[in-house]
């Protein structure tokens, strides 16, 4: 049994500059966009980059992408992903999201993925690149196509800060939990740049370390709304994102909040519902639009999965919540009063005995958030692939922020 996770992002000139550039350009921001008027790789739509091949070191059978993208009011950006199969040939494009911070209805374009994606080698389920049985892939390249609205000043255009992508190959698809131990792993010299936080934290892991993380209940939101997948009561993913740029003091002003109606409180949950909204999967649960919306209120976000909850402890002691995505019945987990398909939460911290400290937003009010849930059960129904996410984490922390040490030779972040 394997559980193997790879995630690469590009950013900056020096990893744009390793793409093809057609009609787009990096700025003195380090930002990639549309090349300008008069500029010598001006050209007409569609403006696009195409990222070199990255390689997998091994069999992979899925992707979901990450990224950062600023675009005003009437821009967007179009994210696709082709994959090298084991015979050597690539696939067609499939389109993972076509992204934009506003639903600008003159400007053409919504927020959304796109359904119905699905041939021989792959298919597109919300967020997620699935490889057909039997054609799992050893490469993949990104294309990023930048547009705007006609009625849109020429000079306005979309731009991206960062693109990445997390593969992975589950084959164990419901993992026994792993021994709990202290914390004494070691990073990976080759990934000594991002072994990045207190190496005396690293040895003491997180036990007995809990995150001051707020504390919202999407329950207060049962019935708000329900244009937005349905209201308050499926908003897991929006309030477990808003929770965390909250914990970095990201969100927004009371000035900012106002009009948006919140009968019983906490203005922030639905302006991130609305922010987070796909209008193809007609939910806030995608898991790539709720990073890509952390990314543009000012955090360095990704979505990948970990191995283990000895991984998380490392992020709780670089100081660093996650949003985690489980799935478990009632017998499974009875400490939470509820069974779930799928459900979002944060994971703030651990006990000292090692059971893990979560903001769970299902609680029925805000007092009730913050609890405790058993080590061994709460991994199962976090790393679980059959019917769960397989490990599935929004990685979420401000630049000057430092990740963890990268426990093993695949990096996963």
């Amino acid at each position: 049994m394997a559980r193997h996770v790879q995630f690469s992002e590009v950013r900056g000139a020096t990893g744009f500059s390793r793409g093809t550039f057609e009609g787009t350009v990096v700025d003195e921001a380090a930002r990639l966009r549309p090349a300008p008027a008069g500029h010598a790789a001006s050209a007409p739509p569609p403006h696009r980059w195409t990222s070199a091949a990255v390689e997998v070191p091994f069999p992979a059978t899925e992707a979901i992408l990450s990224w950062h993208a600023i675009t005003p009011p009437g821009t967007w950006i179009e994210l696709e992903l082709s994959v090298r199969n084991a015979d050597g040939s690539w696939t067609a494009w499939f389109v993972l999201a076509r992204w934009t911070e506003r639903d600008d209805a003159a400007g053409g374009i919504r927020r959304t993925t796109v359904s119905g994606q699905r041939d021989a080698d792959a298919s597109v389920h919300a967020d997620t690149f699935v490889a057909a049985q039997g054609r799992a892939f050893t490469a993949y390249r990104l294309r990023v196509t930048f547009a705007r609205g006609d009625e849109v000043e020429a000079e306005v255009d979309a731009s991206l800060v960062m693109v990445g992508a997390m593969v992975s190959a589950i084959d164990d698809p419901t993992p026994e939990p792993q021994p709990f131990h202290d914390g004494h792993g070691h990073g990976n010299d080759d990934h000594a740049d991002h072994a990045d936080h207190d190496d005396h934290a690293d040895r003491l892991g997180a036990r007995g370390m809990a995150l001051d993380v707020p504390r919202f209940s999407q329950q207060l939101h049962r019935g708000a709304r329900v244009d937005l997948g349905g209201g308050g009561e499926a908003w897991c993913s929006p309030t477990s994102t808003a929770m965390v740029l909250g914990f970095w003091d990201r969100l927004p002003s009371d000035d900012a909040l106002t009009g948006i109606e919140a009968p019983n409180g906490d203005p922030q949950v639905v302006w991130a519902a609305a922010g987070c909204y796909d209008h193809g999967y007609a939910g806030t649960g995608n898991w790539a639009f709720n990073a890509a919306f952390a990314a543009r209120n000012g955090l360095e976000s990704f979505v990948t999965r970990l191995r283990s909850l000895d991984e998380a402890e490392r992020f709780i002691a670089a100081g660093i919540p996650l949003i985690a995505s489980v799935a478990f019945t009632r017998d499974e987990l009875p400490e939470a009063g509820y069974v779930t398909e799928g459900h979002l939460l944060v994971i703030a911290g651990f006990t000292v005995d090692g059971d893990v400290v979560v903001n769970d937003p299902a609680a029925p009010e805000n007092t009730a958030v913050r609890r405790s849930y058993p080590r061994a059960a709460f991994e199962r129904a976090w790393l679980r692939s059959a019917g769960g996410s397989g490990g599935v984490v929004y990685v979420m922390r401000p630049a000057d922020v430092r990740l963890p040490a990268v426990p093993g030779e695949e990096r996963n972040w």
